[in-house]
């Protein structure tokens, strides 16, 4: 994959792109390799097939859990749908594994001096792989089609408050212009791979992905079956040639991720697109499986409601808090992967993290202590989480345990759990304490709005803090490195403070393939896929 062109990128987008070594070497790499890899990505792409490191031709085979909804790319939440219609279609910016905007369909992209009008040249000579020519009035199409509260796009809680409807139009052919509703420095990332759902499709596309999948990028969606899986083949007129190295790929869907492991240690699959660290990091690289791991901003998220008692205490927040073993539950729920969390949103990947703000560890003396201020001899609690979350929420209920606090577990089907009224009673949003995953993001921003910021889509603890909400619009505003950081500190500050939230651990991702056979298959923070560079052996 090619870098930024940063020379295409506005001063100030020069001013906040990540920096440093790539945090891929952080984790697998160390001495002079880190270096060597660093090098190696900031190269420009080359064709595997011309430096002898790599064979162009054959069929890639991926396992991946059943996608659980229709795959359609404005309403598709999980992993594997988002896998799927990422092999057929693109984003104006792609992400690479740093998170840094890599331009994809879009060139480049400019601001004018408010920070809320921005302007999008797109890529010459693209076509979708029906021979439809890629113009500006598609893109507004896509985002128009993004942003009507009808169609349910997933991507409207990234856009809340930032873009709404009748936002967007064109300039001619190859300019795409966004208004913004207040000024926004990471716009770029909320018209990238960051939020999925927008990729670009078609202007008359009707919702039938799975059928007719047609899009400008590697693959063309061949067949799809709910039950069995999908597969794809080289698209011949993808534009950026001469990838993909690939013939093809097939898709096999598995009930769980147990299945998914033994068809790759069997070699009836030949990598993942969803690896549970968990499963796959014990396998080293034995029997030719490779394990490409990065740092992520996954997290789960456990959520104190704070309008209600128990939680409307701060010191009985900040005693849950001080219960909690953070590097034993990264440990037991992440495999020792990712970072440890410290109570705000600002994942060690951001780079405008604080970094200066004390690490909170278990402390059994501080927890009475916080206890005897509110006024408790004693503290029970009910945690509400679905299926997927159980190991961590017995974790919590064993490390609380044992400095006296009492954890009632409350499971309840996903189904349960994410449905009812999003406005009064899903259990998501409106129980005492809950766990809830959420999936990597791009900028901390598309976790503060909807999770903390007052009255946010998806704020379970319905905390409101006006400090925050200013610290929150005015980092959203910043133009330089120094003035993210400054407002960042606040509401990492902020947050730490009051606890309307837990974090213990941001996740690491992980994707296992079979090395004897393929290279080039990495992971990515967001479980992104981009397969365009992976060959055989």
């Amino acid at each position: 994959m090619s870098t930024p062109d940063v020379d295409a990128l506005p001063q100030s987008w020069q001013d906040v792109l990540p920096a440093g070594p790539s945090r891929r070497g952080f984790l697998t790499l160390s001495g002079g390799g880190a270096l060597a890899a660093l090098l190696a990505a900031c190269a420009p792409s080359v064709d595997a097939t011309a430096t002898g490191s790599g064979q162009r031709g054959g069929t890639l085979r991926v396992g991946t859990p059943p996608p659980p909804t229709a795959v359609d790319p404005v309403t598709a939440y999980d992993g594997t749908s988002i896998a799927l219609y990422q092999l057929v279609a693109e984003y104006l910016i792609w992400l690479d594994e740093d998170f840094k905007l890599v331009p994809q369909l879009a060139t480049k992209w400019t601001s004018d001096a408010s920070g809320r009008k921005w302007t999008f040249t797109l890529r010459e000579g693209v076509t979708f792989s029906d021979g439809t020519k890629l113009d500006a009035d598609t893109v507004k199409a896509t985002f128009d089609r993004l942003l009507d509260p009808k169609n349910k796009s997933a991507a409207l809680s990234a856009f809340a408050t930032v873009l709404e409807a009748g936002g967007v139009s064109t300039q001619g052919d190859s300019t795409v212009v966004f208004t913004l509703e207040r000024p926004f420095s990471d716009f770029p990332y909320l018209v990238s791979a960051g939020n999925y759902n927008a990729v670009v499709l078609k202007s008359d596309y009707a919702g039938d992905f799975a059928k007719r999948g047609i899009g400008t990028g590697p693959f063309t969606f061949e067949s799809y079956n709910v039950s069995t899986g999908a597969s794809f083949a080289r698209n011949p007129k993808y534009w950026d040639t001469p990838k993909p190295y690939l013939d093809g790929v097939e898709v096999r869907f598995y009930a769980d991720d147990q299945a998914d492991l033994v068809a790759l240690q069997s070699g009836d699959i030949d990598a993942q697109f969803l690896s549970r660290p968990a499963l796959v990091e014990p396998l080293g690289s034995s029997d030719g499986i490779a394990v490409d791991k990065v740092q992520s901003t996954g997290v789960i998220v456990l959520t104190l409601r704070v309008d209600q008692a128990p939680f409307d205490r701060k010191e009985v927040r900040q005693a849950v808090a001080y219960g909690l073993d953070r590097p034993a539950i990264r440990q037991a729920i992440g495999s020792g992967l990712g970072d440890l969390g410290n109570d705000h949103l600002f994942a060690p990947l951001f780079p405008a993290a604080p970094t200066d703000i004390t690490q909170r560890a278990k402390d059994e003396a501080k927890v009475a202590e916080l206890l005897k201020t509110a006024g408790l001899e004693s503290l029970r609690f009910t945690l509400t989480f679905d299926p997927p979350n159980k190991d961590y929420a017995v974790t919590v209920q064993s490390q609380l345990k044992e400095v006296g606090i009492t954890v009632d577990l409350d499971q309840r089907s996903s189904k349960e759990f994410y449905g009812g009224d999003q406005a009064k009673d899903t259990p998501w949003l409106f129980s005492t304490a809950n766990l809830v995953g959420w999936v990597g993001r791009a900028v901390p921003s598309q976790l503060i709005i909807p999770m903390v910021k007052s009255n946010g889509i998806w704020n379970g603890s319905k905390y409101a803090n006006e400090a925050l909400d200013a610290a929150a619009d005015a980092y959203d505003a910043a133009t330089s490195d120094a003035e993210r950081r400054e407002q960042a500190e606040i509401i990492a500050k902020t947050l730490h403070e009051d606890v309307p939230i837990i974090v213990a651990f941001w996740s690491g991702a992980a994707r296992a393939y079979n090395s004897g056979k393929f290279r080039g298959v990495q992971a990515h923070p967001g479980q992104y896929v981009d397969f365009t560079t992976v060959s055989r052996v």
